[in-house]
């Protein structure tokens, strides 16, 4: 029999891009919600789920996506899927955007979750009540205010819609200029001048070097050192000079010369544009200085008693997920997402697990070894990071996880709720594998063969999915090694 609606539990989900959907299943799941004890709502601001996988043009400022037209994955969809939901049979291994906002929605229908969204409605603030123990959320549609009460607050906002612009010296001047814009307003190659500088090595910085070589005579792109599981950076001029590879930006110069020093004391001039693919900021702005403060915490131990937002971290979260504070209990609201550098629904699915179950017993959250873990997170990067490095250093550095990393990670959250599930062996050998798959699946697509590898797959479960990619490897295992367009070398791949 249902509780009655008063004795029901209220959960606020803000966001119905990948980790809202996917909050909003797994609680429809519960044996809490089945009976009546558990209510959830979605709150999303744009007019249809899916986050950043819904296009949409660059009006905004920011834009409420940095989705550009040609954006694929940048992982192979068997180990980035929801583990409950599989990409269709024959999917593109590495689909474009549109591929994964259909999922999305697919996902959605699939699981009726449907009802339980409110598009169109943003989630303006959020204050935690002591003497009832809830959260008010203050939410506004089509110009009417709301401020219902909640329970538990799961935060699922993503971390995509805040640009990062550097701190190097002479930036504000170009930016002043119309001379250097951030990577969230690119999405197609346009021409911008002669001479384009880019900056970034990450995906979105790689992609849209490679694109603006089609209408521009000369690119630039720089980057910084890789970690140090990747090849260490090559500087290097390609295409007799048309496409340079350089080191990070020092100093922007004089606007009108277009000049630019790195940081190895070399120099580019002549430059027209600079596209600045160079991350987003955490922002979280419904919730109020009294909650988090936006500003690097003080170095630890001890911990600081509230909440930070330094815009690279969120600080101090247990197991990158519970917020520890004075100000609420750990166990009534949850931070999802948060991590880089992962496969990140499968990792929101086993955050929204521990969510679900601290919520349910908030006992199984031991604060003081909590605390503990972070503050020997903190002494670890202190040490690997070296004395000189800043709290900014050390707050750049705090969600990003080594490869393997986010897979411990998963079983260790399964493990604190008792849950058995590990990750499986076949996703560990395929993520080490991403880069080569990667390149593999593009030269199929070149050569137009990619539509028949992947014909049929997929309809007998994942493990056809899992031969696919351990064949794919295998013909780049045997490809004879050769310098790969862009001047990057191939990598061997052997499972």
């Amino acid at each position: 029999m249902s509780a009655p609606s008063g004795e029901a539990k209220h959960i606020c989900i803000v966001g119905g891009g990948p980790g809202g959907l996917a909050a909003l299943k797994m609680i429809m799941d519960t044996p809490q919600y089945k009976d009546g004890l558990w209510q959830a709502t979605v709150f999303e601001e744009r007019e249809k789920i899916g986050g950043v996988w819904v296009p949409a043009p660059p009006v905004d400022d920011p834009p409420v996506t940095p989705l550009y037209d040609s954006l694929t994955t940048n992982l192979p969809h068997p180990i980035m899927c929801y583990e409950s939901f599989l990409f269709p049979p024959s999917t593109p291994l590495f689909p474009p955007a549109a591929t994964v906002e259909k999922y999305l929605s697919d996902y959605a229908a699939h699981f009726n979750l449907t009802p339980h969204i409110r598009l169109q409605t943003q989630v303006k603030s959020v204050d935690w009540l002591p003497d009832v123990q809830k959260w008010k959320v203050q939410v506004q549609a089509h110009g009417i205010l709301e401020e219902p009460l909640y329970d538990l607050l799961i935060v699922a906002n993503g971390h995509y819609r805040l640009p990062r612009y550097p701190t190097t010296p002479g930036l504000d001047a170009w930016r002043a200029a119309g001379k250097a814009t951030h990577s969230t307003w690119y999405r197609r190659p346009e021409h911008m001048g002669n001479t384009v500088l880019v900056v970034g090595g990450g995906p979105s910085g790689t992609d849209i070097s490679a694109e603006m070589r089609t209408v521009a005579h000369t690119i630039i792109h720089s980057m910084s050192n890789p970690p140090p599981h990747k090849p260490p950076l090559k500087i290097q001029d390609l295409d007799g000079g048309r496409f340079k590879i350089r080191g990070r930006v020092a100093a922007f110069g004089d606007v009108k010369e277009g000049r630019v020093v790195f940081q190895d004391g070399s120099e580019e001039a002549g430059i027209d544009h600079c596209i600045l693919a160079t991350g987003y900021q955490h922002h979280d702005p419904f919730l109020p200085p009294t909650l988090l403060r936006v500003e690097v915490p003080p170095p630890v131990p001890p911990l600081p008693p509230m909440l930070y937002n330094s815009t690279y971290h969120i600080f101090p979260v247990a197991r990158h997920l519970f917020p520890l504070s004075q100000s609420f209990p750990p166990s009534r609201i949850a931070f999802l997402g948060l991590l880089k550098g992962i496969a990140p629904l499968p990792v929101m699915e086993a955050q929204i697990r521990a969510t679900l179950a601290a919520f349910a017993d908030p006992s199984i959250l031991n604060t003081e070894t909590e605390a503990a873990g972070i503050v020997e997170r903190y002494e670890h990067l202190r040490a690997r990071l070296g004395a000189e490095a800043s709290e900014s250093h050390i707050a750049a550095a705090w969600h990003v996880f080594a490869p393997q990393m986010q897979f411990d990670y998963r079983d260790e959250l399964h493990e604190l709720i008792g849950c058995k599930e590990r990750v499986p062996k076949w996703v560990r050998e395929v993520y080490d594998k991403r880069d080569v798959l990667r390149a593999e699946w593009r030269e199929l697509e070149r050569i137009g063969e990619a539509e028949e590898w992947v014909r049929g797959v997929g309809e007998g479960g994942v493990e056809e999915w899992v031969q696919l990619m351990r064949k794919v490897c295998k013909r780049a295992e045997e490809r004879p090694k050769e310098e790969v367009k862009d001047g990057l070398l191939s990598i061997k791949c052997s499972v």
